[in-house]
């Protein structure tokens, strides 16, 4: 069966990243931990950015994303 024939099936994990440097440190960082379980990731989507304010400042920036990966199958 060739490579094309083969259906491909994603699926997707909602994650909230986190960074005292900014949002897209934190999509960054949700990434890198997705990573170390999870393979092959083709894509992520930011679906919202919040934050956390303690006196009047920005102290942590919170951003909510969804990461694609491609299912693996058995051969």
């Amino acid at each position: 069966m060739y490579e094309a024939d083969v259906p491909h099936v994603a699926k997707v994990l909602e994650l909230i990243g986190s960074s005292p440097n900014g949002w897209e440190d934190a999509v960054g960082n949700a990434v890198r931990e997705a990573a170390k379980s999870v393979h092959d990731i083709k894509g992520v989507y930011l679906k919202e950015c919040t934050a956390k304010v303690d006196g009047n400042k920005i102290v942590e920036y919170r951003a909510v994303v969804k990461v694609s990966f491609v299912v693996e199958r058995e051969s």
